[in-house]
């Protein structure tokens, strides 16, 4: 049975990709199980729960060599996840992101190197945060794609991108990927690293590899407890609580949702899949969802009393709208996703409702408020005069 090394893979998108393949090849995960992630205790953690029986677990790090030798012994193919998520906390915790994303990545392909490990594929989890902006239509210039917003606009209530030549409104289209890449955060800047690395070394290696950059993905698994990967976890806990959400910008920002368990089924796909060698791949819907239609949905879902209310905050380095093109995903994977918003937002809600009522979520400590007091005082959060 062929064998593959899963790096992070007991974190929420690993859990999907270990569950879809566990039965077809022998997996290995590699992970530092973060307490971010996984809680003080990991073992007790529903993400390690679910895994646990069905791979060989090591408990290490890809920024250390000698873990990562163990690990790699006998495998066939590599699915590389590991890294520090979320957009905001890159901002400030710059250190820790170059650490685990760039050297966690370069360390990886050192290693495979200098033991002459046999790798037969890499697979890399990289994220349309490289993108920017994304692609816009000017009607002056055509397909074009935006810079980081004005602070100074979003200040005073303007929050839409503008044409980079002569300012004037753009409109919206599906992000392909020959987008040019224009990372405005410092985490879409180590993910856009993770890629060239792979671009550069790959070859020379003579390892094929694939690149699959995914929007914004969602499902049962996700951490409930870390702030800073995402507004599903964040909305969930403070409509359990009936607190009230504060809607950034307008609310009228928009992600394209796409749920984890396709996101398994398109990575693995490309295990054995030569036509996706050397190729970067949209993973997502191409389905726009706005902020509040999000919030609106999830206060049904969840019965709750909280208020929406829409605040004009902002952070530094969020980009305004997300669509992916996902032609290619369709010609080279035959992808089609079997979850639609309203289907994946119901199961996701459910097995929220389940964790709240055996582990009373809407009592536990939470670092919301954590996370927003470090975005105020380094700066990256701008709260719209009261």
């Amino acid at each position: 049975m062929k064998r593959v090394l899963v790096t992070g893979g007991s974190g929420f998108i690993g859990n999907a990709i270990v569950e879809n393949i566990n039965k077809k090849y022998e997996v290995v995960v590699l992970d530092n199980f973060s307490p971010q992630i996984h809680g003080d205790n990991y073992k007790e953690s529903y993400l390690y729960q679910n895994i646990k029986d069905k791979c060989k677990v090591i408990k290490g790090d890809v920024r250390n060599s000698e873990d990562l030798k163990e690990a790699l012994e006998g495998v066939d193919y590599i699915i590389h996840l590991a890294a520090e998520t979320g957009t905001g906390q890159s901002m400030y915790e710059i250190n820790r992101y170059t650490d685990v994303n760039i050297k966690g990545t370069s360390n990886l392909l050192e290693v495979i190197l200098k033991n002459k490990f046999p790798i037969k594929k890499i697979i890399l989890s990289s994220s349309r945060s490289v993108y920017g902006e994304g692609m816009y239509c000017c009607i002056k210039h055509g397909i074009v794609v935006p810079k980081s917003r004005d602070i100074d606009d979003m200040k005073g209530g303007d929050f839409e991108a503008k044409c980079p030549v002569c300012g004037g409104e753009v409109e919206l289209r599906n992000t392909t990927e020959e987008c040019p890449l224009t990372p405005i955060s410092f985490y879409a800047y180590t993910k856009l690293a993770q890629e060239k690395m792979l671009e550069v070394m790959c070859p020379t290696m003579n390892i094929p590899y694939t690149i699959f950059r995914y929007q914004n993905v969602y499902g049962a698994g996700q951490s409930l407890n870390n702030p800073y990967t995402g507004i599903l976890s964040i909305f969930s806990k403070l409509l359990l609580k009936n607190q009230n959400l504060n809607i950034f910008e307008d609310g009228k920002e928009s992600r394209d949702f796409v749920h984890v368990s396709d996101v398994a089924a398109i990575t693995c796909n490309a295990l054995e899949n030569v036509a996706t060698n050397y190729q970067h791949i949209n993973v997502g819907t191409g389905e726009k969802i706005s902020v509040m239609q999000l919030a609106e949905t999830f206060k049904k879902l969840y019965s709750s009393n909280s208020e929406i209310i829409v605040s004009g905050d902002f952070r530094k380095g969020d980009i305004r709208h997300n669509i992916a093109d996902t032609n290619r995903a369709k010609i080279l994977c035959e992808f089609k996703p079997e979850y639609t918003f309203e289907k994946g937002m119901e199961e996701f809600t459910s097995w929220v409702k389940k964790q709240n009522k055996e582990k009373g979520l809407e009592k536990s400590d939470d670092l919301f408020e954590h996370s927003i007091d470090e975005m105020k005082e380094t700066g990256m959060l701008i709260q719209a005069k009261r």
